[in-house]
């Protein structure tokens, strides 16, 4: 007997209600021998099924499109079936006839937070199950009462492909045959505690449709081949706490534009950046967040598609071209990855199954009010596991060499930013958030363990001990840590006029008090040129000479200072303005003198660096670091030695006001001859050319508590490097 269409099975289906649509659809028993086979098909005209001998019509059950046969043979699973709609016929197999695809051991490991390749279970997965191709849906929604899959294929029509739950773990699964890469989706959810109905993206999904679309793509298997072996092995053996680092920081979508469209592809920003890179001289470029969002303003640090590589660029295969490209060029890439919020947009991780299911419920624990932005819940496994897949997903899928870790200040602190009665102290009654603490230092332990040779960097703002040391001794066990605060006080002190900085002197030599505590990165990132803070020519005082040699001394400082080296794209050459995220780097700059003279100067300083070891050997070590003068404060002078772990040195000599300061004396801890070999005020980058030329022998004059000294040209707002010369 046929189905009554009054069954309470097919009206929640009908209804979009039903939490297991393998219940009332597909091929099952129905006693005394007998067989039926129920399809809901709501655009079908006519629908036959295979019966393993030959073709049968299905009855029209419900003239909202329930279709079912009966008989005495089981027809064979998969069920294939063909169909009669808007007078196209088409021939297919039932979702409904197929067993679950996910394994029970994949989905332990997800509910236990420790399925590192989540983003090969969860999402859309072009397979082929049996001999028939099509896509494997899977989503994680344990609050719902329904998960449907929709798409350009279904008419968006949420009625028609529900998927199946996997209890207890909470994740709905549907194979869907015959779709192939290209499709767009998204995922349909009912929520059991209000019956709301939402429509989300996936958030596991590898690529999304152009903004402002928000549908998730189906993609297929990568396709590119991997030409980097030399640069992987070499990463794995390298120790680049010891080694040179310096990382040019670079927005992709602002970095250039082409005429005629808002975005180069992939492939274009390497045939310019990578020639760029390697003219100047830096040994990494670190990419803002790629990962899929929405909004062009927020830079990437708004984002979506946590799995995802934006489409603006390209495809997940360009990006891998073009990562393969700089690392055969010997270029590292870093990626700005961002744990700490992700944003209230109602089609992505919000509410995602109609409760807090990747935040906290509690506002108090679950919301940046700064920023307008939800935290992660790390307490819970799936999402810490969700967290720990994707910093995988991108060291493993696509070659980077590490993370820059956005924000993690406001990961450490519940009051971070709050209010005294906003915020929920944890079981010991304190400020850490110790479920975040775990969090990271799981993750720190993943990369280092999993990928020898990547970095990890902790945009880090407060003082909180031990970012930069190891797990096992109590650390959160990053790489290196920026170091803001030698940033803000430098900013501060360049920025004040030369009269006032004999003042401020320690504004400079403070840092040193600190320098060792952790692994430093020195950064004049973006942050620091956007949002009323000013270009960094534009924070530097004075006329407008000044003002470039107040930059170009700026570089040559931080060029010299123990740490690895940062700087945001357009610092290099002084950008004028703001970085504005809409607009190109003004480039026609480098058409004036002045702006050429800081280019030429960052290139010779970033190559001069690579070949110096004293430079970055012992960046993490006092015994790489000697003060010669740090008390001069009534000329504005500091000077210093940095050493390498061989003995040579660089003597370092730095003038912070407009006054030449010739015959000027500084002790040196040897005797004999020493050369200029930097000088920031150097005609070629556009200073005024005072300096010393020649071999520059010491005297027996004892001078800063060394024997030996040297008297110089010291040129105004200029900085100088020195080396000692074998006799």
């Amino acid at each position: 007997m046929a189905p009554n269409y009054n069954d309470s099975a097919l009206q929640k289906i009908l209804q979009g209600l039903h939490h297991d649509p393998f219940h009332p659809l597909g091929i099952h028993a129905s006693g005394h021998g007998k067989w039926h086979w129920r399809l809901f098909l709501p655009y079908a005209q006519e629908v036959e099924i295979w019966t393993g001998s030959q073709w049968e019509t299905a009855q029209r059950v419900h003239d909202q499109g329930f279709f079912c046969w009966k008989g005495a043979i089981c027809p064979p699973r998969p069920g294939r079936y063909r169909r009669r709609e808007d007078g196209i016929e088409m021939e297919t197999w039932d979702p409904y006839t197929y067993p679950p695809q996910l394994s029970d051991h994949d989905l332990y490991l997800f509910s236990e937070g420790r399925l590192l390749q989540l983003h090969a279970m969860l999402g859309a997965h072009h397979v082929t199950v049996g001999e028939v191709s099509g896509v494997l849906f899977s989503v994680w929604a344990p609050n719902a009462e329904r998960v449907s899959v929709v798409g350009s294929f279904n008419r968006w029509d949420g009625r028609h492909h529900p998927m199946r739950v996997r209890a207890p773990h909470g994740v709905w699964e549907l194979f869907v045959p015959d779709l192939t890469p290209g499709t767009l989706y998204k995922f349909e959810i009912r929520s059991r505690q209000h019956g709301s109905v939402q429509l989300k993206t996936d958030p596991c999904g590898l690529q999304f449709e152009h903004r402002p679309g928000t549908a998730a793509v189906v993609t297929g298997p990568s396709a590119h081949l991997w030409n980097d072996s030399a640069w992987m092995s070499e990463r794995s053996k390298k120790d680049w706490l010891h080694s040179p680092m310096n990382i040019y920081e670079i927005h992709l979508g602002s970095w250039r534009k082409p005429w005629d469209r808002d975005f180069h592809t992939f492939a274009q920003i390497a045939d310019q950046l990578i020639p760029y890179v390697l003219e100047l001289g830096y040994t990494h470029i670190e990419l803002l967040p790629i990962s899929e969002h929405p909004l062009d303003e927020s830079w990437g640090y708004q984002t979506t598609g946590y799995f995802g590589v934006t489409r603006r660029f390209g495809t997940p295969d360009d990006l891998r071209h073009f990562i393969d490209r700089c690392h055969q060029a010997g270029i590292g890439v870093l990626l700005d990855w961002v744990p700490g919020h992700f944003p209230k947009d109602d089609f992505a991780l919000a509410r995602f199954d109609g409760s807090a299911l990747y935040e906290h419920e509690d506002p108090r624990l679950g919301e940046h009010q700064e920023w307008g932005t939800y935290i992660f819940n790390y307490g819970r496994n799936e999402v810490r596991g969700f967290l720990l897949a994707n910093a995988h997903f991108w060291l493993s899928e696509f070659h980077f060499d590490g993370l820059r870790v956005d924000a993690v200040a406001s990961m450490l602190y519940l009051d971070y930013s709050r209010a005294a009665n906003a915020w929920i102290p944890n079981c010991y009654g304190g400020r850490e958030n110790l479920e975040a603490l775990a969090f990271l230092r799981e993750m720190n332990e993943m990369v280092h363990g999993q990928f020898p040779g990547a970095l990890t960097l902790a945009e880090e703002s407060t003082s909180w001990p031990m970012v930069s040391r190891p797990v096992y001794v109590g650390g959160l066990g990053f790489s290196m840590k920026w170091n803001m605060g030698w940033m803000n006080d430098t900013l501060s002190y360049f920025s004040k006029d030369p009269v006032y900085r004999r003042h401020h002197q320690n504004a400079l030599t403070f840092a040193q008090l600190y320098a060792y505590s952790e692994n430093f990165v020195l950064p004049f990132s973006h942050d620091e040129v956007v949002h009323g803070k000013k270009s960094l020519l534009d924070k530097m005082p004075g006329d407008s000479w000044q003002r470039f040699a107040n930059l170009r001394l700026l570089f040559l400082y931080q060029m010299t200072s123990p740490g690895k080296k940062l700087n945001f794209m357009g610092n290099e050459f002084a950008q004028g303005g703001e970085w504005q995220v809409k607009s190109e780097l003004d480039w026609k700059l480098l058409e004036r003198p002045q702006h050429q003279g800081i280019q030429h100067l960052s290139r010779d300083l970033n190559h001069y660096y690579r070949q110096h070891p004293a430079l970055f050997e012992l960046d993490f070590d006092p015994a790489g670091f000697e003060w010669v003068d740090c008390n001069d404060h009534a000329q504005s002078i500091l000077s210093f030695l940095r050493k390498a772990r061989d003995g040579r040195m660089l003597l370092i000599i730095l003038n912070f006001t407009p006054i030449p300061r010739p015959e000027y004396r500084v002790g040196t801890p040897c005797a004999g001859s020493w050369r200029e070999c930097v000088n920031s005020d150097s005609l070629h980058y556009g200073g005024g050319n005072l300096g010393n030329q020649g071999r520059l022998w010491t005297a027996p004059i004892p001078w800063n508590g060394f024997t030996q000294s040297l008297s110089l040209m010291l040129p105004p707002l200029g900085g100088l490097i020195l080396e000692p010369q074998a006799h």
